[in-house]
């Protein structure tokens, strides 16, 4: 079972909060506010922080953006995951992915549907990387930002987690692009 190695070194991770709302402020993100203190009193760095309209390409520019930048390893958007027309952050991510982490999102709907039963359905959480940085798309409420970092992130972003974690993997995730 998984466990934290005490004789490990925590490793901050430089992590940028993106939250995806056509009328959400700074002021308003309740979203953002609790991913922002969660990664902070876990001991990781925020990195950026920004709103934006729920906009694929936009999105995904911003993606982008981040990824190009060498102190963003990670980057978590929160909301537009849902079924609606406006919800474009999946789509977004996967303009962006050149590998998804599928069992991101079976791990989320199993937390989720211990939560809020059936209704985990409707969520499309994501997770994948680009350039070498981890992009999560968590839903937008609170609730699902909570689980999303407690029962997930804030393991697999945590370099002493045990026995696997995101974090140990990091200067391979480019490998391929080496010369052979």
């Amino acid at each position: 079972m998984s466990r934290i190695d005490e004789s490990r070194a925590f490793i901050p991770c430089r992590i940028a909060v993106l939250t995806l709302s056509d009328t959400r402020t700074l002021a308003e993100d309740r979203s953002g506010d609790t991913l922002v203190q969660r990664l902070t009193d876990a001991g990781h760095i925020l990195a950026d922080r920004k709103i934006l309209p729920d906009d694929r390409a936009v999105i995904a520019d911003q993606l982008r953006a981040w990824i190009a930048r060498e102190d963003v390893d990670v980057v978590i958007s929160t909301g537009g995951t849902g079924l609606t027309g406006r919800d474009v952050t999946v789509e977004a991510h996967r303009d962006v992915y050149e590998k998804e982490i599928d069992a991101f999102s079976t791990l989320f709907t199993m937390i989720s549907f211990q939560k809020i039963g059936t209704s985990a359905v409707q969520s499309r959480a994501c997770a994948g990387v680009a350039g070498g940085t981890y992009l999560f798309a968590l839903p937008g409420s609170t609730g699902a930002c909570k689980d999303g970092w407690d029962e997930i992130l804030r393991w697999q972003l945590d370099y002493r987690h045990m026995p696997c974690n995101f974090v140990e993997i990091f200067p391979r995730l480019e490998e391929h692009k080496k010369r052979k």
